[in-house]
C-alpha cells in the first residue's frame, strides 16, 4: 500500500479540543488562559469549550488555576502532547471502523470480510501520522 492522505471527519469534539489545545499551545509559558479568550479567540462555544476542556483535565492534558489571573494552561510543552492524545481524550480509539476495536463486539464477517485488510491499514497510518504530530508541529505550520 501507498501511504497517502485518507480523509477523515472530526467529530465536533475533537475539532473543539484540537483548536483550545492549538490555542493553548500558542500561549504557552504566558500563564493560565482564561476559557472565554480561548473561546473567543477560536469562535468557540464557550459552554461547549467548558464540556471539553473537562475531558482534557481528565486526560492530564491541561489543569486550571483559580483566581484573577487563572485559567487553563498545558500540563506539558507543546512539543510533548501528541495530536493522537488530544483526540483519544475527547473520543478514545481513533479507529476508523468498529470492528476493530479490541475487545469491542466481534464482527460476524471477520472470516469473510473483503476490506477488513484496507480499514487495518488506514487504522496503522492514521495512528502513525496522528502519533507523530504534536502541538507544536499544529502552531509552528500556521
Amino acid at each position: 500500500y501507498k501511504s497517502e492522505l485518507v480523509a477523515m471527519r472530526l467529530s465536533s469534539k475533537e475539532r473543539t479540543a484540537l483548536l483550545a489545545m492549538a490555542e493553548l499551545a500558542r500561549r504557552y509559558g504566558d500563564g493560565p488562559a482564561a476559557l472565554s479568550e480561548v473561546a473567543a479567540t477560536q469562535g468557540l462555544p464557550l459552554p461547549y469549550l467548558e464540556r471539553v476542556t473537562a475531558l482534557l483535565r481528565r486526560a492530564g492534558l491541561v489543569a486550571s488555576m483559580r483566581g484573577a489571573h487563572g485559567g487553563y494552561y498545558l500540563t506539558r510543552e507543546p512539543g510533548r502532547i501528541r495530536v493522537s492524545e488530544v483526540l483519544t481524550a475527547v473520543e478514545g480509539d481513533l479507529l476508523p471502523i468498529g470492528c476493530l476495536v479490541k475487545g469491542g463486539p466481534r464482527c460476524n464477517r471477520e472470516a469473510i470480510c473483503a476490506t477488513r485488510n484496507v480499514w487495518e491499514h488506514v487504522a496503522a497510518v492514521l495512528s502513525q501520522t496522528l502519533d507523530s504530530m504534536t502541538l507544536a508541529d499544529i502552531i509552528q505550520k500556521r
